[in-house]
């Protein structure tokens, strides 16, 4: 159990009896309150406690340095710009260094194969169909709008990879990073909301625009410029990611900021799972 010393500002009445529950001790302007620290009891609260019709009110912060309060960067204008800008702040810092270092110059001089590729598209499906059918069969509210949202590449993918087979190309099997992420998403999907929207975002995203980029690379170089249906959604892009947005938006406003915090920290794990997937493109 958790306890924190709080300072208070109490009125008393001038009646000789003071019915106040819910503390230990009490002297002068001072309280103590001990209390079990959950998710439930947030940081900066009121406590109110009844003595005939006068009231001790209890400003308690529930760590020994008061937060004050602040604008996040993009609160303003929703979660889903809150997200947007830490995958801004972070991708130069991480993926591209990393593109950097594993590749031998800039992505318009990288060298494909079909080999590597259809790695990285059966990975890339993999981890697709898990996100996808987690979210359609789970009960969780969060999840409710998520579902037949248009974004789904599942089975675009499976069109793609028998289009290969009918080339004569051999799908290879699932990789470890496929099979590992896939199961990070099971492991979280009913037990850490946050964590697993914090995905479905960067997954549907990220693939939306610097996907579709190294898509259209990827067809220039080594497929003669077929366009995979990977890449082809029904109806306008921007309009299936703006209903989405609105529904991450409505989501994210039932949350606490340290659901939204925990949340926007998920961002970095997102980025190295689906980087190791990235990376057949690569080596």
């Amino acid at each position: 159990m958790a306890t924190s010393r709080l300072n208070a500002s109490c009125r008393f009445p001038t009646s000789r009896r003071l019915d106040c529950e819910g503390y230990v001790g009490l002297s002068a302007r001072k309280v103590t309150v001990r209390y079990v620290r959950t998710v439930a009891a947030p940081r900066c609260h009121l406590v109110q406690r009844a003595n005939e019709d006068r009231a001790l009110v209890v400003n308690a912060a529930g760590t020994a340095k008061e937060m004050p309060n602040k604008n996040y960067p993009g609160e303003r204008k929703g979660f889903v710009e809150e997200m947007r800008l830490v995958v801004i702040k972070m991708h130069p810092k991480d993926l591209a260094k990393e593109v950097k270092r594993e590749s031998n110059g800039p992505v318009s001089t990288w060298e494909f194969t079909v080999e590597r590729y259809l790695k990285f598209l059966v990975d890339s499906k993999l981890v697709f169909d898990t996100l996808e059918r987690l979210v359609h069969e789970s009960t969780v509210p969060a999840y409710a709008g998520l579902k037949n949202t248009g974004l789904e590449r599942s089975a675009s993918l499976g069109r793609d990879l028998e289009w290969f087979k009918e080339q004569g190309y051999e799908i290879p099997e699932s990789m470890a990073p496929g099979k590992v992420y896939s199961q990070y998403l099971k492991d979280i999907a009913e037990k850490d909301p946050p964590a697993f929207i914090c995905h479905f975002y960067n997954i549907n995203f990220a693939h939306s625009a610097g996907g579709r980029k190294i898509g259209t690379m990827v067809s220039e170089k080594i497929l003669d410029h077929k366009e995979l249906e990977f890449y082809k959604w029904d109806g306008q892009l921007s309009e299936l990611l703006q209903n989405v947005s609105e529904e991450l938006n409505k989501v994210a406003e039932l949350w606490t900021r340290e659901e939204k915090n925990h949340c926007l920290e998920e961002t970095e794990k997102s980025f190295k799972s689906y980087w190791e997937i990235f990376r057949f493109l690569l080596s």
